[in-house]
């Protein structure tokens, strides 16, 4: 019975028979993870919408005649230059924060959030230029849906990151903890790409077939 004893009170806690990884790194959060698969679910959406672009050019007479016509370059191009550098900001401030410096976090956030709303009255100025409504036909109404879809998620990045600038001027982060900036980053990067998509179909593609 001694012996028995001695044993149970020789097992360790259950913490410590968990596995510590052998030295490895920790693995991903559940909260990446979760982002990882939001920001998956939101540029499939975005895929959908450029197969119907491609499916309706090759099929709606009308669509085929506006989408073949040679849109003006200046503000799509500017927009990508806006968020390619928002996305470099973005990135430059989150490397900050993983060696503890707050101050380069505010600074990416800063400039950020600056080029972000850029894009977003940009794209309105584009809007209030166009003559075409989305009842137009089948090609404004895409064109009005993909950008406009865009132009949201745009937005719901930008609250996040502002929000996340407001949480680093309370001191809510640390080179350890730091999930909520990588999130907004990962969120802000798909949204990026997905821009670049966008462009490459709707406004490059008429000038080349």
């Amino acid at each position: 019975m001694t012996g028995v004893v001695a044993h149970i009170d020789s097992v360790p806690p259950a913490a410590a028979r968990l596995p510590d990884g052998g030295g490895r790194p920790l693995p991903r959060a559940p909260g990446w993870w979760g982002m990882l698969l939001f920001c998956t679910t939101e540029a499939t959406l975005f895929l959908y919408f450029l197969g119907a672009w491609f499916y309706l050019r090759g099929t709606v007479v009308s669509f085929s005649a506006e989408g073949g016509r040679h849109p003006a370059l200046a503000i799509p191009l500017t927009l990508t230059a806006l968020l390619v550098s928002s996305s470099f900001t973005l990135r430059w401030g989150e490397q900050g924060i993983r060696r503890g410096d707050t101050r380069q976090l505010t600074r990416g956030l800063l400039i950020t959030l600056v080029l972000g709303a850029a894009f977003l009255g940009l794209q309105a100025t584009e809007y209030a230029r166009e003559s075409h409504m989305p009842q137009t036909d089948a090609y404004w109404s895409a064109f009005y849906t993909i950008t406009g879809f865009h132009g949201a998620h745009v937005l719901l990045g930008w609250l996040m990151l502002a929000f996340n600038l407001l949480r680093n001027t309370r001191g809510h982060f640390t080179a350890e903890r730091h999930l909520a900036i990588t999130n907004g980053s990962m969120y802000w990067h798909t949204v990026d790409l997905v821009w670049i998509a966008i462009v490459s179909t709707l406004y490059l593609a008429p000038w080349l077939w």
